[in-house]
């Protein structure tokens, strides 16, 4: 039976191999949503990284030499791993520009392109992490059908536009 839940500790296990590798990341998703709110407001499936596109062969030999396996490869916009002691993995290639924006591959063949203020970083558990902004979030939580999970963290998400950053819990950053 696979690990349906990651836990606090199995992210900060993730955000550690990406630290390790001194690799530019992001904190996307659920767990992104979290840790702009500052604190875990429901289970998670997966943990959901964008990361520096130019080093995508040395992220994916590292995480399976840590026991990741890949479950699902969508190259070049996104691929799944698994690992039976930290659950599910879903990392996504960003090509990063001088001037702060950044671009991921889609599924058309075309590409997704981002400002240099949907990126930035919060505070979770007295860790600071760098993750999608607020705006950031909200635009990558568009163009489907939100499921239960997203509706919750939209709602989360546009408490956090209300607030000041202060109140937010993050940091406005670059993509560089």
């Amino acid at each position: 039976m696979r690990k349906e839940t990651t836990t606090l500790d199995n992210l900060f296990s993730v955000l550690d191999i990406f630290e390790m590798l001194s690799c530019r990341y992001w904190l996307d998703g659920g767990w992104g949503v979290d840790a702009l709110v500052g604190r875990q407001t429901r289970d998670h499936r997966d943990v959901d990284i964008d990361f520096d596109a130019s080093r995508f062969d040395e992220v994916l030999d590292t995480l399976e030499a840590k026991g990741y396996a890949i479950d699902t490869d969508e190259r070049p916009v996104r691929v799944e791993l698994y690992c039976d002691s930290l659950g599910y993995l879903d990392i996504h290639p960003f090509v990063l520009n001088d001037d702060g924006t950044s671009k991921q591959a889609n599924s058309e063949g075309g590409w997704y392109e981002f400002i240099p203020e949907h990126f930035g970083t919060a505070v979770l558990e007295g860790r600071t992490i760098p993750c999608i902004s607020p705006l950031g979030q909200k635009v990558f939580h568009s163009g489907y059908e939100p499921r239960d999970v997203d509706i919750h963290d939209l709602e989360l998400i546009d408490s956090l536009t209300e607030a000041t950053p202060q109140q937010a819990n993050i940091k406005q950053s670059k993509a560089v």
